[in-house]
């Protein structure tokens, strides 16, 4: 298991590089009241993988992200995130911390009074970044996203697809070394919601940047299980017969507070749970 790393002298966390296990949630339980939402979830995201939350509303999804951010603490178990213990960090060494996270919220979560510009580099603003250096990166992180043009547009003139994309250009701007997804595709229409998966599949594919994403949409993780980014064509295509079917893609699904499925697309596709069965149909 992990250790937790000691802040410095100066009171700083020392980020050190991104280990292998990226996440490590070990036997982490949490309740309100007499509702116990999770208990005894244990898994791990490995560096480079994307593992997508499963399972009905009300099953925890969401409240694995905001532990993994150390926004909640457990009642029980221990959660490291790349090599650091957050149930037993200070608030400002996770202040540190979640400077390696990328968030992208469901509902997007933009300052509608700022601009896409200063939306997109608000870390970075705050960091002290140069004006020069700014538009370089927003600009970037935008062109990733295919909304470049939308750099001094405010965010009530974008619709809800296009604000979920500058939520995601918010996000990798800092080039984090792991993204957490809330229903990205919430409340989207298909074709829209093909496109913001795609901008998940790139990530995943050409940065091989480690995530948790939840989803309700078992068509958003049917086509991340069966899709790769190719930089040739720049865009997402299926697998091909014949081509290695790994996408660094895996599956986690909750009920009744607990893990009951964690594994890969074709482990999935082969379960034999009754439950997990009619879930996928």
């Amino acid at each position: 298991m992990p250790t937790p790393e000691a802040p410095s002298p100066a009171g700083a966390l020392v980020l050190e590089p991104a280990p292998e296990k990226i996440i490590v949630f070990d036997d982490v339980s949490i309740a309100f009241e007499e509702n116990r939402v999770l208990e005894g979830i244990s898994f791990q995201l490995d560096h480079g993988e994307t593992k997508i939350l499963l399972g009905v509303a009300g099953t925890g999804k969401t409240l694995i992200l905001k532990m993994a951010l150390g926004l909640l603490k457990p009642d029980r178990g221990h959660i490291y995130v790349l090599g650091h213990d957050v149930t037993a960090m200070r608030e400002e060494d996770l202040f540190a911390l979640r400077r390696q996270i990328g968030m992208i919220f469901q509902e997007s979560a933009l300052f509608d009074s700022l601009t896409v510009k200063e939306n997109v580099g608000y870390r970075l603003i705050e960091e002290g970044t140069s004006d020069e250096e700014l538009e370089r990166r927003v600009r970037e992180a935008l062109r990733f996203v295919e909304l470049e043009r939308t750099i001094d547009m405010f965010p009530s003139e974008l619709s809800g697809g296009m604000r979920r994309r500058v939520a995601i250009a918010r996000a990798i701007i800092t080039q984090p070394e792991v993204l957490l997804y809330d229903s990205p595709t919430a409340g989207l229409d298909p074709i829209t919601s093909t496109t913001i998966i795609e901008l998940v599949v790139k990530q995943r594919d050409v940065y091989h940047t480690s995530a948790l994403l939840v989803t309700h949409r078992l068509q958003d993780a049917f086509i991340m299980a069966s899709h790769r980014f190719d930089q040739k064509l720049n865009r997402m295509r299926p697998i091909e017969k014949g081509e290695p079917v790994e996408t660094n893609t895996s599956f986690l699904i909750l009920r009744d507070a607990k893990v009951i499925f964690d594994g890969t697309a074709l482990e999935l596709a082969r379960s034999r749970d009754e439950y997990i069965r009619e879930y996928l149909s």
